[in-house]
């Protein structure tokens, strides 16, 4: 049984990569929402202490990306230089993406090592020479099964994800023998049954194996813009072949081995449920064949739909991320497609939906919290953060529940990648804590000038102090510029030290803040929205 990503040792880096991006265009919210979910992964698993490893990067090979520079009137290569470096890297810069690479499959680090892998195969006689003929859509680079294709109004037989008609091609091919590997793959499922997540993803690969895989066409001879097959180089590899190597060469496959050991296999590969199939059967095929170890699992994403329809530009409903965060700003960019929509489902994007929890969670419940706590201590205690001597059981409830806040999100988050459950039970804490204020009324017991009335003042301002602190380390990797200012406004960087340097799993540990630190009063975490714009 093929070992996983799941069984490495702790000394080895928490691995997880987005999937690699089509550069035929600029990127939009779909590929936004894959990548901050990807950083927030490891964001959090940095906070827990861990090692890692994040990647993300571009595929940059295939027939589309060739007619897409052709239409443009550049080569193939300008066209990907000008997309990555004037779309896709400033856009991770932009919304915060903390990866440790960013992999193009023009590389020559990754070239290399694609011929290196595929001559391997050659030779232990998992490929051979054959032909097909049959229907290929250029917008998936993917022979398609007849039975996948819809039909329009007129018969014509089209792509069901880019509704656009396919191309019949007739050509010579090189073959990887995918069809024996089947029994293994469907074995090897069996267990491992969280490989492949969400559950109706699992189901849909096994039963998709289950009818019998059909040996891969690994190589394309009727256009030149690709890696050349070492042995044969009238054929160029087939781009998803090429591209799911990326996982590998990245991290040092075949040129860096002690990295290569540390690092692979992945534990988490995100994906679009869209190409599912190529790294829940195809990629673990090829690692299988290649006596390597497999992914710990693969996640797939639903979909973000506008009018009932999967966003994308070829269906002419890809939105800029820039047009939200100019508006919302990234924080909460960040913030709201995780909260939003439950990870593995559909969901649809809606700017009314987004300015609702904007103003109701994030503007009402957190950002107001943050402000009225560092106001009453600015007011009653000169912004010097008072001891707490008179805690009860309203003291405690708030302990408990950052308590909880914690192991749920952790759980949620760091395990689970339910990233909507584990804000949500952060966010259940800030309601909580919200009460907790208006419970106790601090601005009344302020007017109590007993020495009881005094030092209820100062616990109730001091729970609330501690809370937030605890809440800024658990929200830091959704928003980490939000969660520094919340940070620095406890006074707790001079106190405690880096934010980053906290540990998630300590979070929940009361008392951490200490008597004295210094409360000052920044800016709005999150300012009053303006209206939309047109």
């Amino acid at each position: 049984m093929a070992a996983t990503g799941s069984e490495k040792q702790a000394a080895t880096a928490f691995y997880v990569s987005t999937p690699i991006y089509y550069v035929n265009d600029a990127p939009h919210l779909g590929h936004a929402y894959t990548t901050v979910a990807g950083d927030v992964l490891t964001r959090w698993h940095r906070q827990r202490g861990e090692k890692v490893w994040y990647l993300t990067g571009t595929d940059e090979h295939g027939q589309k990306i060739m007619r897409t520079a052709e239409a443009n009137n550049v080569t193939p290569q300008a066209w990907c230089d000008k997309l990555v470096e004037e779309a896709w890297k400033p856009l991770w810069e932009h919304l915060d993406i903390a990866n440790d690479d960013f992999i193009r499959t023009t590389e020559k680090r990754h070239t290399d090592r694609v011929q290196e892998f595929v001559q391997d195969l050659h030779d232990k006689g998992e490929i051979y020479k054959g032909g097909y003929e049959g229907p290929y859509c250029v917008g998936c680079e993917e022979y398609k099964l007849p039975g996948d294709l819809i039909e329009d109004e007129a018969g014509v037989k089209l792509c069901p994800i880019h509704k656009k008609p396919v191309e019949i091609l007739k050509e010579e091919n090189y073959f990887f023998k995918l069809s024996e590997y089947g029994p293994k793959l469907l074995e090897f499922y069996a267990a491992n049954p969280g490989f492949i997540q969400p559950e109706s993803a699992r189901n849909e690969v096994v039963n998709f194996v289950k009818q019998g895989l059909q040996d891969l066409s690994i190589s394309r001879s009727t256009f030149d813009w690709g890696v050349p097959v070492p042995w044969d180089e009238k054929h160029v590899i087939y781009v998803w072949v090429d591209a799911l190597l990326n996982y590998a060469t990245a991290v040092g496959y075949g040129a860096n081995q002690e990295k290569f050991d540390g690092t692979f296999p992945a534990n988490v590969h995100l994906v679009g449920k869209d190409i599912l199939r190529f790294h829940a059967v195809i990629w673990p095929a090829m690692l299988m064949a290649q006596g390597l170890p497999l992914p710990g699992r693969v996640a797939a994403n639903g979909w973000l739909m506008v009018g009932g329809e999967k966003m994308s530009k070829s269906n002419l409903t890809g939105i800029k991320p820039q047009d939200l965060t100019s508006h919302f700003g990234v924080d909460a960019y960040r913030w709201y497609f995780l909260r939003a929509i439950a990870f593995g489902s559909d969901g649809s994007f809606s700017w009314e939906d987004f300015t609702a929890r904007y103003t109701s969670e994030l503007a009402n419940d957190y950002g107001n919290l943050a402000s009225r706590l560092a106001a009453m201590v600015g007011k009653y205690y000169g912004g010097v953060l008072p001891e707490a001597t008179a805690s009860g059981e309203a003291e405690q409830a708030v302990q408990e529940g950052l308590a909880k806040a914690v192991a749920t999100a952790d759980l949620k988050i760091g395990e689970e990648l339910d990233f909507q459950g584990g804000i949500l039970a952060v966010f259940d804490f800030v309601k909580q804590v919200n009460g907790y204020i208006t419970e106790q009324e601090p601005w009344k017991v302020a007017k109590d000038e007993s020495p009881e009335g005094k030092a209820r003042l100062a616990t109730i301002l001091y729970t609330a102090a501690e809370a937030l602190r605890g809440v800024a380390v658990l929200l830091n990797s959704v928003m980490p510029d939000t969660s520094q200012k919340l940070w620095e406004s406890l006074g707790a960087e001079e106190s405690l030290g880096a934010l980053s340097d906290q540990r998630v799993q300590d979070a929940g540990t009361w008392g951490l803040l200490p008597t004295g630190a210094t409360v000052t009063k920044g800016a709005v975490l999150f300012p009053r929205l303006e209206e939309k714009p047109a």
